[in-house]
């Protein structure tokens, strides 16, 4: 069996950005919104897995995408803790349908910015063209994502990974 994945809350940070599902719902039609405004209309959003996986989804619908897929890619192990580089997961994504699609790249947030660059260089290089989406994005961010719903400096707490995995008879 897999260890079970967690992102902790980071109860030992005094300052810390907390989203809650309503703002989620908000945030991610806000988003949407600035992506349709842009003019780039995507055929595909490929989620991020896990961290854009939720907001991929949602903006699927907002958009009225129904093309979707998800990239595995490992880089946090904890709070504040990565590997030397992000990694890329199996299964991958299905390359001879990429070349030629206009990609939506969704991830939770741009940290390092290590994680998207991979991604959207990874998909660059099938023939897509790429814009990235996030709902935040860190100030140290390598890679300065097309469209983003907020800037912070904090830990983010995500609604989806603020509290442990659920466990057998709880």
């Amino acid at each position: 069996m897999a260890p079970m994945a967690y992102h902790a809350d980071a109860t030992d940070l005094d300052e810390k950005e907390i989203l809650t599902w309503e703002v989620f719902g908000s945030a991610t039609r806000e988003l949407s919104q600035d992506v349709v405004d842009s003019g780039f209309t995507p055929q595909m959003i490929i989620a991020v897995a896990r961290g854009g996986l939720t907001l991929a989804g949602a903006m699927t619908y907002a958009l009225g995408v129904k093309l979707s897929d998800a990239i595995n890619v490992e880089f946090y192990t904890d709070v504040n803790e990565t590997l030397a580089d992000p990694v890329l997961l199996a299964p991958m994504l299905d390359t001879e349908s990429i070349a030629g699609q206009r990609i939506l790249v969704v991830d939770d947030v741009a940290d390092s910015g290590r994680t998207l660059g991979l991604v959207m260089k990874l998909l660059r290089g099938f023939g897509a063209e790429v814009r990235s989406a996030v709902l935040y994005a860190k100030p140290r961010s390598i890679v300065r994502p097309d469209f983003v719903w907020k800037s912070t400096e904090q830990w983010i707490v995500f609604p989806w990974s603020a509290q442990p995995p659920v466990v057998k008879g709880e």
